[in-house]
This record gives structure tokens, C-alpha cells and sequence, in this order.
């Protein structure tokens, strides 16, 4: 399933005992496979049952949080959270309806829209949870953000229209998704961070999941219960559908470590990175067609997220930094005494942009060449 990273406290950046990267790999592994998995799963081997397929996953994290907050410390900052029936009721429940919403139609999308396509989609993320936020009084509108805003809502416009095999139900499952994320995690800002409560990707998991459950169990029993037969089950592989949810479920892990071990700035452009990558691998793996006009519209949209999330100061810094320190390395004029290597944070964020940047070109220039020989 497209599991949305639940909302963060960014907490002090302490010496990791393994490198920043490492982090950063493993939050883009395992989202990257995560979708590719469900996409695989809903579409290749045609189990087509998105609702039951996220009630699994969900019964799967209630599970494991619960022997996991009692057997290690990865949900020690639960006990900071002052849970009671009153804020359970008015924050947890609605916003785990949300949550479940999000979740069945994203694995809904999957079943008549490709991976890229899709990936194309969630750029319009940031913009739908703005354009939220504004709408529920939580922010004040920008005229510099809504023009930022427009920018890559058109780019995602134009992606779409280029579109080779647009299905709009599908594309009504994938916007129904993105506004149901962004209503929750205004949802949370509103009840939960009112109430002073901060909760990290796992603890959320740990209070959402129960709910979660019952929740999709409902959708399920009434749209898709009635085809359901357990030959599906068998005919797909109980190892199948437990590692599935396993990797669904490392991504929240893998989410906690890489913002606990760098910045929610970092988690965004390795988003951006995540979500190139993934329009490369729908390419080589199903043989997705990508038009022209949608690679210039995902550009457009991914330049604007780039520029939402650092700004144009921001991306002259680690141009700028990230061109010194390439040239000195590369006429051997690097040293620990006269260089000042960038902080691994720093490092991380020049990296993900300059990756995004090769692999863009690479993209334009695949489908430049492919365009020739058709």
C-alpha cells in the first residue's frame, strides 16, 4: 500500500553510530519498495483487493507495535503522551478515518493508473495539504506560496495531460487519497498538536493501527468481502502477503530513524529523489510509456517542490557549496587543513539534489532518444 509517513517532531541531531546515509538509503529503499510491491501485487498478480490488502497491513503494525512497545524502547515516547478516552475519541478516531481513506484510495489507484503516473500525482501533495491548511484557518495565505503553489499544481496539470492511459476513476481514487492526507495531518495539527501532543511516525502507528483495523475491516466487509475467495490468499502466497506488510511496516521504522538521524528537510528532498526513481523503475519493469510533455510537467512540478521546500537561497548555498567542494576535491586540493567538508546533513542535502538533477537529465534524455525512434 502507499503508506503515507505519518507526521514528525524533529528531534536534536545526535552523532549517529552508523552514517547519515545509511538512513537516507533506507527510508528510499523501503518506500520505493513498498510501492513497487503493492503495485505488483494489486496489478501483476491481480489480487485485486485493496481495502482487505490495507486491513491486512494495518492488523499486521497493530500486531507487531504492540509487542514491540513491550519488548524494546523504539515506542519509549509514548509514555509522553497523555492519551486519555477524551482525546482518543476526538483526535484518534477521526484521524485514523482519514488515515484509512488515504490508504484504500491510494491501493485503489493502483489498479488502473501506473506507478510513474501516479508518483506524478503526489506532487501535488504539498500543495493539497496548503491549500488545507488555508481552508481550515490554520495558515494565512501567501501570495509568494500560492504563486509556488499554481506552479506545481500546473506542472502536475500538464503531467496529466499527457497522460497516455488516463483512467479518471483511478485519478479520483489518487486525489481522493492526497486530500484525505492532507485534511489528517491538518487534522493533527489541529487536535493534536493543540493538545500538546507530539507523536513520531511509530508511536502514531501504535494509536492509529487498532482503529485503522476496524476501520478498513468495515470498507472491506462492504465492497469487497462478497468477491473474496481464499483461494486469492493461497493463489498469492501467505509469504507473499506477510512480507508485503513487513516492508510496509520497516518504512515507518526507517521514517523514525532518518528524521530522528537527520531533518525533515532532508526526508523532503529524498522524497523528490524517491519519487524520480520510481517513475524510472514503472519504465523499466512494466514498460510504462512516458510522454514528453509529462516528463517537461513532472519537471516543472518537482522544481517547484524543490523550491517549496529550500527556497532560492537555499539552493544557491548547496549549488554553490557543493560546486567548491567538487572542484577542490577534483584538482586535488582537498584537505582536512584547508577544506571545510560539509556537515553530513549538508552533505546528504547537496547529494539528493545533485542525484535528482543527474537523474532527471537522465530521464529527458531516454525519452528525447525513444521519441527519435518511434
Amino acid at each position: 500500500m502507499t503508506t503515507s509517513v505519518l507526521p514528525t517532531t524533529e528531534k536534536i541531531v545526535q552523532k549517529p553510530a552508523l552514517h547519515p546515509v545509511f538512513y537516507v538509503a533506507s527510508w528510499i529503499f523501503f518506500s520505493s519498495v513498498t510501492i513497487l510491491f503493492n503495485k505488483y501485487l494489486l496489478s501483476t498478480l491481480e489480487f485485486h483487493f485493496p481495502a482487505i490488502l490495507t486491513c491486512w497491513h494495518l492488523l499486521f503494525s497493530t500486531i507487531v507495535t504492540q509487542i514491540m512497545a513491550r519488548t524494546t524502547t523504539l515506542l519509549d515516547s509514548r509514555k509522553d503522551v497523555k492519551m486519555t478516552g477524551r482525546v482518543y475519541l476526538r483526535a484518534i478516531v477521526p484521524i485514523g478515518v482519514l488515515y484509512s481513506a488515504s490508504l484504500v484510495c491510494s491501493n485503489q489507484a493502483y489498479l488502473y493508473l501506473s506507478v510513474a503516473f501516479i508518483q506524478m500525482l503526489k506532487a501535488s501533495a504539498p500543495a493539497a495539504v496548503l491549500l488545507t491548511s488555508w481552508l481550515f484557518h490554520v495558515a494565512n495565505p501567501n501570495l509568494t506560496i500560492l504563486i509556488n503553489v499554481v506552479v506545481i499544481v500546473f506542472g502536475v496539470t500538464l503531467a496529466s495531460y499527457g497522460e497516455v492511459q488516463f483512467v479518471w476513476l483511478g485519478f479520483i481514487y489518487q486525489a481522493g487519497g492526497i486530500f484525505a492526507e492532507a485534511i489528517r495531518l491538518i487534522m493533527i495539527q489541529i487536535l493534536l498538536s493543540g493538545e500538546g501532543q507530539n507523536l513520531d511516525p511509530l508511536v502514531s502507528l501504535y494509536y492509529y493501527a487498532p482503529v485503522c483495523t476496524v476501520m478498513n475491516f468495515i470498507v472491506a466487509l462492504a465492497t469487497e468481502w462478497n468477491s473474496f475467495r481464499i483461494e486469492d490468499v493461497w493463489r498469492v502466497g501467505i509469504l507473499i502477503l506477510v512480507l508485503n506488510a513487513a516492508v510496509a511496516f520497516l518504512l515507518n521504522v526507517a521514517s523514525v530513524f532518518l528524521i530522528g538521524k537527520t531533518s525533515g528537510l532532508v526526508m523532503t528532498l529524498c522524497g523528490v529523489l524517491k519519487n524520480i526513481l520510481l517513475v524510472v523503475a514503472s519504465i523499466m519493469i512494466w514498460g510504462t510509456v512516458v510522454s514528453g510533455l509529462q516528463v517537461l510537467g513532472y519537471g516543472i512540478a518537482l522544481a517547484g517542490l524543490v523550491y517549496y521546500g529550500v527556497g532560492w537561497d537555499g539552493i544557491m548555498t548547496y549549488y554553490t557549496s557543493t560546486r567548491k567542494f567538487a572542484v577542490e576535491i577534483w584538482e586535488g586540493e582537498a584537505s582536512e587543513g584547508d577544506v571545510k567538508t560539509p556537515s553530513p546533513s549538508k552533505l546528504i542535502r547537496n547529494v539528493v539534489i545533485g542525484a535528482s538533477i543527474c537523474v532527471l537529465a537522465v530521464i529527458l534524455l531516454w525519452v528525447g532518444m525513444a521519441t527519435r525512434n518511434e
